[in-house]
């Protein structure tokens, strides 16, 4: 699996990132960390540790104005987990369909 894949799921695997990832996706603006960390009951700093994590994997963007940093969602880097969930619905498909297919084929011996 690809560095970028390996930070993508770390970054969702915990509960408070996904939260925060939420909340930007949600607010469908920028929203300081300030802002952000005001909905957690977890220091700025603890907020502020989450995000850049979400940001390493590339789901937040961080821009400053003055001292204060703002994040905005960036959803795009979920289509390669899609990518990596979709290549085994497919796997699976086939093979549940290759199990019909043999489970009519015995059926019908029966008949």
């Amino acid at each position: 699996m690809s560095n970028k894949l390996n930070r993508l799921f770390k970054s969702i695997a915990d509960p408070t990132r996904r939260e925060i990832f939420s909340v930007l996706v949600l607010a469908t603006t920028t929203l300081s960390i300030t802002q952000i960390a005001e909905r957690f009951d977890i220091t700025r700093q603890g907020v502020t540790k989450h995000i850049m994590m979400l940001k390493e994997a590339g789901l937040i963007e961080i821009s400053s104005e003055g001292r204060e940093k703002f994040c905005r969602a960036n959803p795009e880097p979920l289509k390669d987990i899609y990518e990596w969930v979709k290549f085994y619905e497919r796997f699976w498909d086939d093979k549940l369909t290759g199990l019909g297919k043999y489970l009519d084929s015995k059926s019908n011996d029966k008949t």
